[in-house]
């Protein structure tokens, strides 16, 4: 069986790439090798047993010689980065909703042997998370909106009562209201894939990745995940930047107990035409990351904490993972304390640049951080 990974070069799909190679599938990556990801080019870890060519989803023709040999695709190639989604608006438009057009539409019109599409889609599609008062039950919070730099309570309050409000696992059910461009073209690529899979018969699953982390991720690229921002400013003795007051909650797993979601995904029909969360189901603040981090790497440093609020910022959103456990028996099993300590073994001879404060000097210019 032969697979395409589109982004296959990037921190996911190259873990994923890894993994379909040991399990003796035939792999094709088709990434751009985008410089903001891959400033040096081809990335020395990319598995020489695949078969690697540069191209860029938006490119149509480019991707349908691709799509024509093989036999199921996971589909990763997109924009990344939710801040600076805001103001480079048309990019992220054409990489992941017309780069997605371009492979439905090739499924479509053109012939092929696809038997399986598996989409990577995002947690930041839900906006909020879900919540329960004690008035109301549960209910869903719009998104949070200061109208002033004082801010003296970041939680959201309950939409019907206004009264206080708890976080509850989000599961796949939850109403989606997005962020962010990026959670809009998320949202658009997963909607699209799954209406034309049904239409025409090709099963398609939707996974909606959590805070991913590990090796692999780029500790030079101010937009990409939480864990490899702090790690960058950690690693050149920066304290690592926090908006609000640090108590925010979020979903972290290992990309590693990603890549077995996207395995069972290929492998389980069960996992057809469905919607999947993919996280541990463990809130953790973003401030006891960082702790975590700077303890790991025994730095005297302490966590900046800014009480500034990011527009589009949400306070809690962690997984219900019920549905991927009972239908496909997945089950995470690295620890957060286990896979901070490999991340940061793996961290110490990694490449970081600290392009943190360019980052949020720009997200200021454009009025994203209050």
């Amino acid at each position: 069986m032969k697979i395409l990974v589109t982004g296959g070069a990037g921190f996911i799909g190259s873990h994923l790439v890894d993994s379909l190679v040991r399990k003796k599938y035939k792999v094709i990556i088709l990434d751009n090798l985008t410089p903001q990801v891959h400033p040096d080019g081809i990335p020395d870890y990319l598995n020489l047993k695949a078969t690697f060519i540069k191209g860029d989803v938006r490119n149509r023709n480019k991707l349908r010689e691709v799509v024509k040999e093989v036999d199921a695709i996971f589909h990763f190639a997109a924009a990344v980065g939710v801040g600076q989604s805001q103001y480079e608006i048309a990019h992220y438009v054409k990489t992941n909703i017309q780069g997605t057009a371009n492979l439905l539409d090739i499924l479509v019109n053109e012939k092929h042997k696809v038997k399986k599409l598996i989409v990577a889609s995002s947690m930041s599609i839900y906006g909020e998370g879900m919540y329960k008062c004690k008035k109301c039950g549960k209910v869903k919070p719009e998104l949070r909106d200061y109208k002033s730099e004082e801010i003296d309570n970041w939680e959201p309050s309950c939409p019907i009562c206004k009264g206080d409000l708890k976080p509850i696992p989000t599961d796949e059910e939850t109403p989606l209201k997005s962020n962010s461009i990026y959670a809009i073209t998320k949202k658009e690529q997963e909607e699209m894939s799954l209406l034309i899979g049904k239409t025409y018969g090709i099963p398609v699953v939707s996974l909606r990745f959590f805070n991913v982390y590990g090796p692999g991720q780029s500790l030079s690229n101010p937009y990409t995940g939480v864990c490899a921002i702090f790690l960058s400013r950690i690693k050149n003795n920066n304290p690592p930047v926090i908006y609000e007051d640090g108590l925010q909650t979020r979903d972290f797993i290992w990309v590693g107990d990603v890549v077995k979601a996207c395995i069972l995904s290929l492998e389980n029909e069960n996992a057809n035409y469905e919607i999947f969360n993919v996280g541990t189901g463990k809130p953790i603040t973003i401030k006891k990351i960082a702790e975590i981090l700077i303890k790991l790497f025994k730095k005297d440093i302490k966590p900046q904490i800014t009480y500034k609020f990011r527009k589009g910022d949400v306070r809690h959103c962690y997984a219900d993972i019920s549905k991927i456990r009972k239908k496909l028996n997945f089950e995470p099993e690295v620890s957060l304390e286990e896979g901070l300590k490999k991340l940061i073994n793996w961290s110490k001879k990694a490449k970081a640049i600290d392009k943190f404060s360019h980052a949020e000097k720009e997200l200021k210019r454009k009025g994203l951080v209050r």
